[in-house]
């Protein structure tokens, strides 16, 4: 089998092409294109092919991550999006909840209400009832349904969401409504809160249902361009998407469910970081994926991705309710632009160059100054050698624009490039004490993990800021992404509303619910022609003391479950309150708010890296000037260029260093020692 992943990032397209049978592996990157990301990623195939010496039409998967949704999300540029809800209730979007994000600022960016997915002119309500039992109260008012998706479609909307009071308990009233919604409006792109988001909070479950339909029309056509264009090339084979939970999904169920893409690319990045993690025998590691746009945080603990609670899941500022690998994002890249604000405050980000025109040094016209064009100036980076040599960067063209800045600044070029970096890493190392320190985890415990094309550059300084002393850089940094993708497997989740209180629940109504949850996924690996010895399902619930306003996740036991087996969940909420605040109430009630499943449809993948056996001397291909900050000043190092595939296995060297490769560059400072390990990553630790 031969599969390829295939990460599209705000500035470069990643793949990586595997032979599982053999273990070999190709990896190339080509320049995004963000007006019609496929055409970056079918040029990045037909180079990959080309390079491996196949044709197109011997791949047999494509497993892709896609910042699609993401993009516009961000960007705020989705469908005209309309919604049905039920009378009196037309102004939930823009109300939310008494919550404020910011709890003491008068200024705060509140996106619901200054931005909002779908405005009021094009929000209708009918009548129809249900109450919380999800009996019906007042009938459906379907000619009422039927006359506003008339005004709407004359509106000109593309996007219709079908959201009413206790849908999550009886989705009737909404699966009705989307009939007659798409009777009426064809062409029409119609989702339902109960289909994306079936639980209680009818604010968060409205807007992550309003996301789906603002991102749907986009998502849906990229994906379905995406495949014409692959069978163009003559591939036959699944293309699979990675979806926010880190497993992947077949096109028809991102038709169906477009928000689960929402961190799709993102995801691959800290999926890559846990696999290689894995093998490196760390269970406790930051990842760092930085682009050419901003950087993604990850938390991995006792070797699992940290899953996004529904305190704290948001994309853009609006809050989400669906399954999420925690990712933080901040504006901070290799394309990142170095200004100073109205205040004459010097900054960096989250503004970005992007793809075109991109740094200065890029040859594309750009003429502002950018993280790359500092470490191009610092010698960090090696014109001749960007790329593997496929590209040259412009070093006169990144010396005017710091020059230009560092004028404004009244220091010298390097003094100025140096700072950029500074303020850079600075806001990396903010962003993750704020996942860890601020939630009660100690960074210093933990390895930080560099990857993206900025992550090996920046991850030695990042962590000295954090006081870690252990860094890890995949064998193919650049293309960490693209590996996360080879990794996964299918991935479906289901979920019920239980408000079931321990000591007054129902064991047979709770085990109706999984049976009910396993049968609805089996039916879904059954038409994905996933074979019933290799679907996997994994039980959870969403557990909180009576009174509480969230929830913990919790596994539970599979097979019948009974009153022995609920004990341990009972247990094991104890266990994770008291981890996660500190201290639990052993005698107070728990009440199960919410069941779940995830199910697993396994696939071939990469089961282990290639084992990396080099021995001799490292090549050196040159030296450069190289300036860095030791001690509190800038000192100039004659630094080696060394090719990094020729380190040599457990044989440690000290910084300073520039570790050449194809897919990206590490920089190691004075005072840390590098190695390789047996699977190629280099490994680096403070020289005490």
């Amino acid at each position: 089998m031969i599969a390829l992943g295939v990460d599209v990032g705000g500035t470069f397209t990643d793949l990586i092409l595997a032979d599982l049978a053999k273990g070999a592996v190709t990896i190339h990157k080509v320049p995004s294109t963000p007006a019609n990301p496929a055409e970056g990623v079918i040029a990045g195939i037909q180079g990959i092919c080309e390079i491996a010496g196949i044709v197109p039409e011997a791949i047999t998967a494509v497993f892709h991550g896609t910042t699609v949704g993401t993009n516009a999300m961000l960007v705020h540029d989705g469908a005209i999006t309309s919604m049905i809800t039920n009378k009196g209730f037309r102004d939930v979007l823009h109300i939310g909840r008494h919550q404020r994000p910011q709890h003491y600022s008068i200024m705060q960016d509140l996106p619901w209400q200054n931005r909002p997915l779908i405005h009021r002119r094009f929000r209708k309500t009918v009548e129809g009832r249900l109450d919380a039992q999800g009996a019906e109260l007042v009938p459906l008012d379907e000619e009422a349904v039927a006359q506003a998706a008339r005004e709407l479609g004359e509106a000109g909307v593309e996007a219709v969401l079908i959201g009413f009071l206790f849908s999550y308990v009886n989705p009737a009233h909404e699966r009705r409504a989307a009939e007659i919604v798409r009777e009426i409006l064809p062409d029409v792109f119609v989702t339902t809160s109960a289909d994306v988001s079936p639980q209680f909070r009818e604010f968060e479950r409205f807007t992550t249902a309003a996301m789906s339909a603002f991102i749907g029309p986009k998502v849906r056509r990229y994906i379905s361009n995406l495949s014409g264009e692959l069978a163009k090339l003559g591939i036959t084979g699944e293309l699979r998407v990675m979806t926010s939970s880190g497993g992947l999904a077949t096109p028809e169920m991102i038709a169906e469910r477009p928000a689960s893409t929402l961190l799709s690319g993102l995801v691959a990045g800290v999926r890559g970081g846990e696999w290689v993690g894995q093998h490196a025998g760390i269970d406790k590691l930051v990842t760092l994926d930085i682009g050419g746009t901003s950087a993604d945080i990850g938390i991995i603990r006792d070797g699992r991705l940290t899953e996004s609670d529904a305190r704290s899941a948001q994309i853009a500022g609006f809050p989400v309710m669906l399954p999420m690998i925690d990712i933080h994002t901040i504006g901070a890249g290799g394309g990142s632009i170095a200004y100073l604000d109205q205040g004459k405050a010097f900054r960096v980000g989250p503004q970005s160059a992007g793809a075109v025109p991109g740094p200065a040094a890029y040859r594309r016209g750009g003429t502002v100054p950018t993280v790359t064009d500092a470490n191009v100036v610092l010698g960090r980076l090696v014109p001749e050698r960007f790329l593997g040599g496929r590209m040259s960067l412009d070093a006169e063209a990144s010396a005017r624009v710091i020059g230009e800045l560092a004028e404004k600044l009244g220091r010298t070029p390097e003094e100025t490039a140096e700072g950029v970096l500074t303020v850079l890493n600075s806001n990396m190392a903010n962003a993750i004490r704020s996942r860890t320190v601020q939630k009660g985890i100690d960074p210093r415990e933990f390895t930080l993990s560099g990857f993206g094309g900025g992550g090996p550059l920046q991850a030695a300084e990042t962590a000295a800021m954090l006081g870690m002393t252990s860094v890890l850089i995949p064998p193919h940094p650049g293309i960490t992404s693209a590996v996360g993708l080879l990794t996964a497997d299918l991935e479906y989740h289901a979920l019920r509303t239980a408000f079931a209180v321990k000591g007054e629940l129902e064991i047979s109504r709770l085990q109706a619910l999984y049976d009910d949850m396993e049968a609805e996924l089996g039916a879904i690996f059954e038409r994905d022609k996933v074979p019933a010895d290799r679907v996997r399902m994994l039980r959870q619930a969403d557990l909180r003391y009576v009174g509480q306003g969230y929830e913990l996740k919790i596994d539970v036991p599979d097979g019948p479950l009974s009153e022995e087996s609920l004990e341990t969940v009972w247990r094991a909420f104890h266990d994770r309150h008291r981890a996660e605040y500190g201290h639990a109430f052993e005698s107070s009630p728990i009440e199960i708010v919410t069941v779940k499943v995830r199910g697993l449809g396994l696939v071939d993948k990469l089961s282990e890296p290639p084992v990396y056996a080099v021995s001799g001397e490292p090549t050196q291909v040159g030296s450069g000037r190289c300036v860095f900050r030791v001690d509190g000043n800038l000192q100039a190092f004659e630094t080696p260029h060394i090719e990094r595939t020729t380190l040599p296995v457990d044989v440690k060297y000290s910084g300073p260093a520039i570790l050449l490769q194809t897919d990206t560059t590490t920089v190691v400072p004075p005072g840390w020692i590098y190695w390789a390990d047996r699977y190629g990553n280099v490994r680096m630790t403070r020289d005490n």
